[in-house]
């Protein structure tokens, strides 16, 4: 990802759609959510597509660190504590994004971070910072471990804490549907200052709509060149109004 574009005005969406050109093929354990917790705190290696850990003085920094002030402007406004980030499809850099912006968000030293990969079919939060993906989020939910045990604080970003997304499990709508992840949430909101959620794309799971009513923000991220119109328009319209907080645009040159 080159650069960022971030639209977060649901007055701006239907122009980031108009500038999204057309796509070209390609070839070829709950807790009690009152009990403090105590994280496992260890050193990662962040991916070298972190920007807004390893160069954070970069351009993209700069951008990601733009949209940390346009989410704040709309938290000024409301209350959005758990926010979910999708995607019309698999590949405009969602959880790039996530793992970016949390990175950025950690970094005002009055907040406490956590990101939350919640995409039980194709994780990859694990793997940009370097941690193990279990235990997880799908471990807590299924009783195997408990929030203590899943949870990692990263050294050198104090203020941030990630939960994995755990050991795969056969049905992940079922698991995200209970209410143990209903539990897990409510824990995190009273740890936290804000939760950034990594959700899977919204089409064709149906992971997105179960994990919608948990939540209070969605952010919807697309890729310009890439994403269609019609997927835009289509994600956008599987989302409660309500709680659609808007859309950030990448590759936007």
């Amino acid at each position: 990802m080159s650069r960022i574009q971030q639209v977060l005005d649901k007055a701006e969406i239907e122009g980031a759609i108009r500038r999204t050109r057309v796509a070209t093929p390609a070839v070829g354990v709950p807790v009690s959510p009152t009990a403090p917790g105590h994280s496992r705190t260890v050193a990662v290696t962040l991916d070298a597509r972190l920007l807004a850990g390893r160069a954070p003085t970069s351009s993209t920094a700069e951008q990601y660190r733009a949209l940390r002030t346009r989410l704040d402007r709309v938290d000024r406004r409301r209350t959005e504590h758990v926010v979910l980030v999708t995607s019309p499809g698999p590949t405009e850099g969602r959880s790039l994004t996530v793992a970016n912006l949390g990175l950025t968000m950690a970094q005002d030293r009055e907040r406490r971070i956590c990101i939350v990969d919640a995409d039980l079919r194709h994780s990859s939060q694990h793997s940009f910072f370097g941690i193990p993906e279990t235990p997880g989020l799908s471990d807590v939910i299924l009783g195997r471990a408990t929030l203590d045990d899943a949870i990692v604080s990263v050294a050198d970003t104090p203020n941030l804490a990630l939960l994995p997304a755990g050991t795969a499990p056969a049905h992940p709508a079922e698991v995200l549907g209970t209410n143990a992840m209903h539990r897990v949430l409510q824990a995190l909101r009273a740890r936290f200052d804000c939760v950034l959620v990594d959700a899977p794309a919204v089409t064709p799971s149906a992971d997105v709509g179960i994990l919608a009513p948990l939540v209070d923000g969605i952010v919807v991220v697309v890729r310009a060149g890439f994403t269609t119109r019609p997927a835009i328009r289509d994600a956008i319209g599987a989302i409660d109004p309500g709680r659609l907080l808007g859309i950030v645009l990448n590759d936007a040159r």
